[in-house]
């Protein structure tokens, strides 16, 4: 994509509407947070080529709201994300959800898994931990967050990156990650993976996985685990032994309701021992 086309690519370009394509069809088990009480909507943020649109959900009133980085799975920015940062809403955070692929592609309108795949490897990390800072800045300035209290969670690919931003910005005051992957190659794309920030991390973590997970091998999830009693983030390790990988994703028949409400519950303990 030439430079011109992408700036006007990215300036144009919204948050889905409705679930990805690749995703359907669409559990009957799937949660919808209304919007009583809240803003909520798209938004653009300006970041260091342009701007990336992303969906920001807050309280209608009040101002200096804790902050939360909503982390997308690959499927995108699309309603499950949305209806979680609306969740985060009603218990009085800023959530805010950045497209951080969009420069290269929208994974909302592709409807397969094998479509998104290529589009979403493409993407750099520091592109996306870059993208974050500008979308904490924008919080601040825009949004009546509060930067002294910033919170991360984030799904599958979500879950990857939460790991690596908190290594990033030491201005993260807690993280949840739901089954992202640990391990992998060192590229030009991904210098760094989460088994390779645990040792040094100072922010703390909680990751939340399924014994079941097909894709995240329970023997990386030991790995990480080991690496982080040498860190002093207070990080911690959770296995849920029967639950698969997106166990959270109440739209999938992946979804699994009794450890999705159990890890809800323990992300809301964990941000308020950590101050967001």
């Amino acid at each position: 994509m030439k430079e011109i086309t992408r700036r006007k690519f990215i300036a144009t370009a919204t948050v889905a509407t409705g679930f990805a394509l690749a995703v359907q069809p669409v559990s009957a088990k799937v949660i919808t947070t209304d919007t009583k009480g809240l803003v909520a909507g798209a938004v653009k943020i300006p970041v260091k080529d342009g701007e990336i649109p992303a969906y920001r959900a807050q309280p209608a009133t009040g101002s200096n709201f804790p902050i939360v980085l909503v982390i997308q799975e690959i499927f995108g920015v699309h309603e499950h994300i949305q209806d979680v940062a609306r969740r985060f809403a009603k218990l009085g955070y800023l959530a805010i959800a950045p497209e951080l692929f969009i420069r290269q592609g929208d994974v909302s309108k592709l409807s397969s898994i094998d479509e998104i795949r290529p589009i979403v490897a493409k993407v750099p990390d520091a592109q996306v931990l870059s993208d974050l800072d500008s979308t904490v800045d924008w919080a601040v300035k825009s949004a009546k967050g509060n930067a002294n209290k910033l919170g991360i969670t984030g799904f599958c690919w979500g879950g990857r990156i939460t790991w690596l931003y908190a290594a990033h910005n030491p201005n993260v005051k807690a993280g949840v990650a739901w089954y992202g992957r640990l391990v992998g190659d060192a590229t030009e794309l991904t210098p760094k993976h989460p088994v390779d920030i645990a040792s040094t991390l100072k922010v703390p973590v909680l990751g939340l996985y399924g014994g079941k997970d097909t894709g995240i091998p329970l023997n990386t999830v030991e790995q990480i685990r080991d690496r982080l009693k040498s860190s002093s983030s207070k990080s911690e390790i959770i296995v849920y032994p029967d639950a698969p990988h997106a166990f959270f994703a109440d739209y999938r028949p992946s979804y699994r309701e009794k450890e999705a409400k159990e890890g809800w519950k323990r992300l809301q303990t964990w941000f308020k021992q950590y101050g967001v």
